[in-house]
């Protein structure tokens, strides 16, 4: 790859320090991927770091600020390599392209061909599935060293869904022996009876979400069989209580409307050989008014205790469509703004 890095004259007065880079990719099939259908990934590092990019076959020249610049172009170098070794290359690779040079720039400044290893999982429907987002590693992380895990932040982060993709890998190592999965059924008051069809058939509208990241992770034949022998188990939390789970990777989702004293059943379900991931929002509750979360009071209760890890995602990462980024933040700032007032 070639680049041509010079500033553009008579706009340094006007816009600060102006650069404009020439990347020259060596394989036009894939600069195209790497750049998207109709350029999408392109503009969305334009959006995302305020400079102007155009591509021709397989060239692209980059104007803007100059450490913009330099990140647009590592973060492309980044999607080029994806997309050399035969991996996708989607929109949410564009963000963990630009987290990870961002944070290059910042730790490894000295570095600049150097690349920052963010974690992945690895399953056999869905193998290299990297992490878009220093949180997102930093939970992966957490999960691999740690028998328990919280993750607390705003939707659309990954929490979920990452927690289901590690849960599968574990399966498939032959670490844990089966994957329960399971939420508060606070809408019906855990009382479920009245709905239609068997124990599956009812706790389904809860599950959902579990189910769609459980289909990204496993194929589907393999989901049923396993929910027919018992290997993949759903059930919502009060379903828990007397039980000593074994040799199991545990899932707690929506943990925020979980009570004090269904968190603490919960946590002493956990047995020999198992790992536990508890997931949730505490600004999300639908507990009634007045009554504490069980996952924001066992957080500052078990804070610093060892074999434990908390992992806090925020509004920066959010990793669902940009629209959702900024929905999230405005809503975060009503919430400090309503806060302060």
């Amino acid at each position: 790859m070639n680049e041509r890095p010079r500033k553009e004259p008579g706009r340094e007065a006007a816009f600060g320090e102006r650069a404009e880079i020439t990347i020259t990719f060596g394989d036009n099939r894939v600069a195209s991927l790497a750049f998207g259908q109709y350029d999408h990934n392109l503009a969305k590092i334009e959006r995302r770091l305020n400079v102007i990019a155009h591509a021709n076959g397989n060239h692209v020249t980059i104007k803007g600020a100059p450490a913009a610049c330099d990140q647009a172009r590592r973060a492309l170098e980044a999607l080029y390599a994806r997309a050399a070794e035969g991996k996708s290359v989607e929109l949410g690779d564009v963000d963990s392209a630009l987290e990870e040079t961002a944070l290059q720039g910042t730790l490894f400044p000295n570095e600049p061909s150097g690349r920052l290893a963010f974690e992945e999982i690895h399953t056999r429907k869905r193998p290299g599935v990297r992490a878009r987002t220093a949180a997102q590693s930093a939970y992966l992380r957490q999960l691999r060293q740690n028998e328990l895990v919280f993750a607390e932040g705003p939707a659309g982060t990954g929490k979920t869904w990452l927690a289901v993709g590690h849960a599968v890998s574990l399966l498939e190592q032959g670490a844990v022996e089966r994957i329960v999965l399971s939420r508060p059924a606070v809408e019906a008051g855990e009382r479920l009876g009245f709905l239609p069809g068997d124990m599956r058939e009812k706790v389904d509208p809860y599950l959902r979400p579990i189910y769609d990241a459980l289909q990204d992770f496993m194929e589907g034949r393999l989901i049923e069989r396993g929910m027919q022998t018992g290997m993949i188990e759903v059930a919502p939390l009060a379903f828990m209580r007397g039980r000593t789970l074994s040799n199991a990777c545990i899932l707690l989702d929506e943990a925020q409307n979980a009570t004090t004293m269904q968190m603490k059943m919960f946590l002493t379900r956990l047995g020999e050989g198992s790992r536990m991931i508890v997931t949730g929002d505490p600004t999300q509750t639908d507990l009634p008014l007045g009554q504490k979360s069980g996952l924001s009071h066992a957080i500052e209760l078990l804070a610093g205790v060892e074999g434990i890890g908390h992992v806090v995602f925020r509004e920066a990462d959010v990793v669902r469509h940009d629209l959702v980024r900024r929905i999230v933040d405005a809503y975060a700032s009503a919430d400090r703004a309503a806060r302060g007032g």
